[in-house]
């Protein structure tokens, strides 16, 4: 997909990378050869060369603008543009681990990406791949109710396409293509400063490609602050004047 503002995106830099953190906690710690499928600006990457500093890591993205601050912050590492729904097979196949943290969401065709993506891996490698489920918290069901409404579908004309699996499918699917594999849920409860937190947390992921198709800048405002006053009515404010925002997230490592 076009139009990703890494500065945008490394606004919630902290809680965007937590998920990769906890992620890479759970592997053991091979050295060798690894690939950051997704990685941005480069912030997951580091917490691979954090947690594994004597191997060798290599980042790719299909965004060129992503992958530019990715060598601006991380000039030690290696960073390579690759849309991984098509260029695959322009990787090697002798990876000790391949680490996705909040990418595969936008891929689709799961049922044939994961064992794709398993055949990057050296035989006994690791595929450690992290998925945001938040489709039933607020924020989603905010922007998929009004832009369904009759009054948004020629002003954005947009319909995201959801590649996401239940997690019964991820199983089978695991459970046919690994050796072995290990799945877990964790939703973070994100303190957020304000309601205007959580506006500028989704216009750089989930709200990003409707404001991006609006087809005046007129609309995309409107639709921007009809989605605001939606969530300022479904997030309350806590005592201390924040903000909770959940975010439940799926975890999976299998072995090649």
């Amino acid at each position: 997909m076009s139009g990703w503002d890494p500065q945008q995106y490394l606004k919630f830099k902290k809680e965007r990378t937590q998920p990769a953190r906890d992620l890479a906690a759970r592997l053991k710690r091979p050295e060798g050869k690894m690939l950051d499928v997704g990685c941005g600006p480069g912030n997951s990457t580091a917490v691979l060369q954090e947690r594994f500093p004597e191997a060798e890591i290599w980042g790719v993205d299909s965004s060129e603008a992503m992958i530019e601050t990715a060598r601006k912050e991380h000039p030690d590492l290696k960073f390579s543009r690759c849309d991984i729904s098509c260029e695959l097979d322009q990787l090697p196949h002798d990876f000790d681990l391949v680490f996705s943290n909040a990418c595969l969401q936008w891929v689709p065709d799961h049922p044939v990406l994961l064992p794709r993506l398993m055949e990057l891996l050296k035989p006994g490698g690791t595929l450690a791949v992290q998925i945001p489920i938040n489709y039933q918290e607020p924020i989603h069901q905010i922007i998929q109710r009004t832009v369904s409404l009759e009054e948004w579908q020629e002003r954005i004309p947009y319909r995201r396409s959801f590649y996401t699996l239940s997690q019964e499918e991820y199983f089978d699917l695991l459970a046919k293509c690994s050796s072995d594999f290990t799945m877990w849920e964790t939703i973070y409860m994100h303190r957020m400063p304000s309601h205007q937190a959580i506006m500028e947390w989704y216009s750089s992921t989930g709200l990003r490609p409707y404001l991006e198709a609006a087809v005046t800048e007129e609309a995309r405002e409107q639709f921007f602050q009809e989605v605001f006053r939606q969530v300022r009515e479904a997030y309350p404010v806590q005592e201390n004047g924040e903000v909770i925002f959940r975010f439940p997230r799926l975890f999976f490592t299998a072995r090649a």
